[in-house]
């Protein structure tokens, strides 16, 4: 198969973002992609960019969308900007990468999903946590039994963001009408691995609040007020019948910023990590059962790894992304390992539903 050629849209290095952490280096170490292009938001970091990459820069995203040479659009930039940009590169018959919320809110991305649908656009959404092969191993091991039935599952989790500090680049986060929330990002990154491997939240009940109201933005010194909730707790039934509960806090934790276990009637399975957010890196994943008394790592067979050779770190499960859709596009069997717009559709209106019962105290049952 040809090499995908890769338009990157908010890749500048004058403020470094996900983007350059992850998307670059997953995109320079596959060889079924060739970066070809990058977009930033200004002349200045656009020259930056040409210079530090080998690549033509733009200011206007629109002059990336444009190239012959680009046959997939990545799109890195605010929440706020992913619907035209979204829209833009479809319209231009690309196929389209983007970060997950795909759109602002549930009307954004349903049009963004029909619209690929009706178009017949290759996409694929920014969920990769459950590329990572601890999360697929463990949704085998679950499968085939290894903990018997399972009875509950519980994660854990730290935010990073969304506590008493930050910068005047990241203030939007704290405002709730911008959705890019402790909610809508971390948590849901995790909601979508877990319901990998276990299946779906069918019965919601949530409680949220904002813990940390003033928030010193310390590069300006400026205080602001957040109206994003720092806090969320979340419990749900499972389509088993299993009970879940989901705890996430803004900031980290002197213990442990993400632990999430698996108990069944037979054995359980922890996944443990030092960094909360689950997309950003592959847990390490221990197990036990029967007559065990604890759990131990188990080893994880090569086969669940999808790009061989990336070190541990947050381009591994971008990484591990960006494969799945390459082994999409060269079977012709669209989402079959790339979780695309349609699924992004379906977990964005499982977001509304935690929000809407951490909101009134009902609990919700989301549609599919």
């Amino acid at each position: 198969m040809k090499k995908i050629g890769v338009g990157v849209i908010g890749a500048s290095p004058l403020r470094p973002g996900w983007a350059l952490t992850a998307h670059l280096p997953a995109i320079a170490a596959l060889p079924d992609y060739e970066l070809r292009a990058v977009a930033t938001s200004s002349k200045d970091s656009a020259r930056a960019a040409e210079a530090k990459f080998a690549v033509p820069g733009f200011a206007d995203p629109a002059a990336l969308i444009a190239r012959d040479d680009v046959d997939l659009v990545v799109i890195t930039v605010k929440l706020a900007h992913h619907y035209r940009l979204v829209a833009s590169a479809i319209a231009a018959g690309k196929k389209v990468m983007c970060e997950w919320p795909l759109g602002a809110d549930i009307d954004q991305t349903s049009a963004l999903a029909d619209l690929a649908s009706n178009t017949g656009t290759s996409n694929f959404i920014g969920l990769q946590a459950r590329m990572a092969p601890s999360v697929r191993y463990a949704r085998d091991l679950v499968a085939e039994g290894y903990v018997g039935e399972v009875l509950a599952t519980t994660l854990v989790g730290s935010g990073i963001a969304w506590t008493s500090k930050s910068d005047a680049a990241h203030a939007y986060m704290f405002d709730v009408a911008e959705n890019a929330t402790l909610l809508s990002v971390p948590t849901m990154h995790a909601v979508d691995a877990l319901q990998f491997v276990l299946g779906d939240l069918v019965d919601i009940r949530a409680a949220s609040a904002v813990r940390r109201p003033v928030v010193t933005l310390v590069d300006i010194d400026k205080e602001i007020r957040s109206t994003t909730p720092d806090h969320l707790a979340l419990a749900a039934t499972l389509e088993s019948g299993a009970i879940a509960s989901i705890f996430y806090r803004g900031g980290v934790s002197r213990g442990d910023n993400l632990r999430w276990e698996i108990n069944g009637s037979e054995g359980d399975l922890v996944l443990t990590s030092p960094v909360g957010n689950l997309q950003v890196l592959a847990p390490t994943l221990a197990g036990g059962r029967g007559h065990d008394t604890t759990v131990v790592p188990l080893k994880i067979p090569s086969k669940y790894d999808l790009a061989p050779g990336i070190p541990d770190g947050p381009s591994a499960n971008v990484a591990r992304l960006y494969a799945a859709f390459a082994t999409d596009q060269h079977n012709k069997t669209p989402a079959a390992q790339a979780p695309d717009f349609a699924h992004a559709l379906r977990l964005h209106r499982k977001l509304d539903a935690i929000r809407l019962a951490a909101s009134s105290g009902i609990s919700q049952a989301p549609s599919k």
